[in-house]
């Protein structure tokens, strides 16, 4: 049977993930036995937003969902994945090393405390709610770039909450992987 080499890294990354989740907690344990349809499955979901793209930034990049999948399905995009935790990024670069990506780096600093990346495209999966995304977001995007947020069951009062502070184009995009999630697109950030 012939596997293609998307799925060889992504089922080898998952290994990763099991692995590592006991000592750093990259995933809850409550879904570890769902890490490909739940994690996996969800994160390349980014990847079909992607085409086209040449540079990538991800914040607070984990256990590297969403953004070591979308650098395992797109090889000729450029990853950058933000991560403070010293440990989650020693598992990124671990991840890196042994998946033999050489299209992803990784920088083990605070979102707030990187300088400006100034990103075409940025992603988030599960890391803070949208007001605090936005700052996130505005500090490392070029101004013409676009964020693509992972959000769950309460994104529309999230993103009314944000209208409070930010002024943004949204358009959103329904998760195949669960009913109540959305991926936002998000261009336009400014403070009000």
């Amino acid at each position: 049977m012939n596997v293609s080499r998307e799925t060889q890294l992504l089922q080898q990354f998952a290994v990763l993930l099991r692995k590592w989740n006991p000592a750093i907690n990259l995933v809850s344990p409550n879904t570890v036995s769902e890490i490909e349809s739940r994690h996996i499955e969800d994160s390349l979901q980014i990847s079909a937003f992607a085409a086209g793209a040449s540079d990538w930034t991800d914040i607070g990049s984990g256990g590297g969902l969403p953004g070591l999948v979308l650098a395992i399905s797109r090889p000729a995009l450029a990853v950058t994945l933000v991560e403070s935790d010293q440990r989650k990024s020693a598992f990124l670069r671990t991840a890196i090393r042994e998946l033999g990506l050489n299209n992803v780096r990784v920088i083990c600093d605070r979102i707030e405390a990187v300088d400006p990346l100034g990103a075409a495209n940025l992603s988030a999966r599960a890391l803070a709610p949208l007001p605090l995304l936005l700052s996130y977001a505005v500090r490392h995007l070029d101004p013409a770039g676009t964020a693509w947020l992972m959000k769950g069951k309460n994104w529309a009062p999230e993103v009314e909450q944000a209208r409070v502070d930010w002024v943004f184009d949204v358009e959103s995009y329904p998760s195949k992987t669960d009913p109540d999630a959305v991926i936002l697109k998000i261009a336009g950030i400014k403070h009000v």
